[in-house]
């Protein structure tokens, strides 16, 4: 059920306090997946959250649950479209970026690491990440930290608090529209 992995994998997106998560989904068929992903899309809409696939690999899809508004925000931070344009994106219009990083993702060369400014990770972790080939981090949570660790221990600390809290209402009935903040 797609909605239990909305809320294990993307609550801190569903209560505004992230821009974006993404995760792995088993499916049984195409159609059945897009119909459930109909389904989520017109929930999540009227809320601000959008959904869409990045990637198809087998029986697999790679989902990604984002704030647009916040998503196109970040993009727009000092210094983020410059290191963007280092990978090939031209612009800064997001359906135009997330179509080129689907590309990127799905071609099967080298990950794009560059995915994490799109889920709202610090630019300079995302450098880090990249020019340390993922070792030599401070700490790591949701993404590997190279620059003020404390900040993002206590953004970690926010995430889990609120997957916890989200697991426990919607195990008590809650559905992911109640759960969804509006933006």
């Amino acid at each position: 059920m797609m909605e239990s992995y909305l809320i294990a994998h993307c609550s801190p997106t569903l209560a505004g306090l992230k821009s974006a998560n993404i995760f792995n989904y088993s499916f049984t068929s195409i159609k059945h997946l897009s119909m459930q992903l109909q389904q989520c899309a017109s929930m999540l809409r009227p809320k601000g959250v959008s959904i869409r696939v990045l990637r198809l690999s087998g029986k697999t899809a790679l989902i990604y649950v984002y704030r647009s508004s916040r998503v196109q925000e970040e993009l727009m931070r000092q210094g983020v479209f410059d290191f963007l344009s280092k990978y090939g994106y031209e612009t800064d219009l997001l359906s135009d970026c997330l179509s080129l990083l689907s590309r990127r993702i799905s071609s099967h060369m080298e990950f794009p690491h560059e995915i994490g400014l799109f889920l709202g990770y610090p630019l300079d972790d995302v450098k880090g990440f990249i020019e340390n080939k993922g070792k030599n981090s401070c700490c790591s949570g949701c993404w590997k930290v190279y620059c003020n660790e404390c900040e993002a221990k206590k953004q970690f600390a926010r995430f889990e608090k609120c997957r916890r809290i989200y697991r426990d209402l919607f195990a008590c009935g809650r559905s992911v529209l109640q759960l969804t903040v509006a933006a």
